[in-house]
């Protein structure tokens, strides 16, 4: 099975039109996309960040295959349907596994508008631990029983992993990939984003305390406590955190032609 979609498009006739709202959607994803770069979050020329672009139509903005992140511009993100098809002509081709992962949340989780994927160092190891994600420390604390598991199937290339990957994810936004990496979701780029970052800081805090000594236990009442006042319930804050992002990398392409 080929790693990557034809990347032949709708006709003519059936093409979508490109908007003002997915010019804007484009820049602030592919300012995402040099986020994750800046924060090293990267896998060569491998995972995906999706984002749903406002509006009747289903279309979805993801990055083509080939390019590193620090690549990625608003002009040259792939505009696709749930399908996986590039709604107009004169795109590049995508990832397959990205569109398997990604459609999949996408269509079957409601409000899942931006998805985010990663292959972090620290992702991927807690992603291997049989216990996986502690919650003994600020961050893991604040994810206290709001993770989903999914178990490894293989490179996430075939359509039938879908219902079972959505099944694993419920109504969870914070997602670890066992034997694999890290996934988030939310209803715009700023949630999906706080929940990645908690995921991944909680995720770089348990490596290193893991050799550094024996790790004191929270309780259960600490743990519920301090998941309820997780930063990624609260939707200001998730703004304020991303606009700032936002503002540092803001010296890269920013307009959409």
């Amino acid at each position: 099975m080929p790693i990557y979609m034809n990347n032949e498009a709708r006709s003519d006739e059936n093409a979508i039109a490109m908007t003002a709202v997915e010019r804007e959607a484009r820049v602030e994803l592919a300012e995402c996309y040099r986020i994750f770069h800046r924060l090293g979050w990267t896998e060569l020329i491998f995972n995906h960040i999706t984002l749903r672009v406002p509006g009747p139509e289903r279309v979805f903005l993801i990055n083509p295959f080939g390019l590193r992140y620090d690549e990625i511009t608003p002009d040259n993100l792939v505009a696709v349907d749930i399908d996986g098809l590039p709604v107009r002509s004169g795109q590049a081709a995508i990832n397959r596994a990205g569109f398997v992962t990604h459609s999949a949340i996408h269509r079957h989780v409601e409000g899942a508008h931006c998805v985010m994927h990663t292959h972090t160092t620290t992702g991927c190891a807690v992603s291997c631990l049989e216990d996986g994600l502690s919650h003994d420390s600020f961050y893991g604390a604040q994810l206290f029983d709001r993770v989903a598991y999914h178990d490894f199937e293989g490179v996430t290339v075939n359509l039938e992993e879908q219902a079972r990957m959505v099944q694993s994810i419920g109504n969870r936004k914070a997602v670890v990939l066992r034997n694999h990496g890290l996934l988030s979701l939310g209803s715009d780029v700023a949630e999906a984003f706080m929940w990645l970052w908690l995921l991944q800081r909680a995720c770089d805090i348990q490596i290193a305390a893991a050799s550094a000594g024996r790790v004191r236990t929270l309780s259960t009442h600490v743990r519920c406590q301090t998941a309820g006042e997780s930063a990624g319930l609260e939707p200001k804050l998730t703004q304020l955190v991303y606009a700032a992002l936002r503002r540092e990398v803001g010296n890269g392409p920013t307009q959409a032609t």
